[in-house]
């Protein structure tokens, strides 16, 4: 039992402060016009910070990510940019795709 205290920590610090928060969304959202100026605002600030996330994590990539070189995450980004636009801006399809594209990179050329 004492190896579990951690993931009870993390469950009770990490994840339920955040849901609190997201149900709290869920019902304040209720009735709002998802065509007004401040939501377009909100929805544009929130995809410019994930955009900044990303853009970090492939140029200076964390972990094993780190040894696979820039050409191929650019690479593998780019494709992975394709698929979302292809298929409608499905951001599944888009991950899923770019992610295919990187181990397919790292298989076929090697390090």
């Amino acid at each position: 039992m004492a190896e579990l205290w951690p993931y009870l920590v993390l469950v009770l610090v990490g994840f339920l402060p955040n849901e609190m928060w997201r149900w709290l969304g869920v019902v304040f959202s209720r009735g709002l016009d998802e065509t007004s100026e401040a939501l377009i605002w909100v929805r544009a600030v929130a995809t410019a910070i994930l955009t900044g996330v990303v853009a970090k994590i492939i140029v200076f990539a964390p972990g094993a990510l780190a040894g696979v070189p820039l050409w191929m995450r650019l690479g593998a980004t780019v494709v992975g940019m394709l698929a979302f636009l292809l298929a409608r801006q499905s951001v599944f399809a888009g991950v899923v795709t770019g992610t295919l594209a990187l181990i397919a990179l790292d298989v076929l050329v090697g390090r």
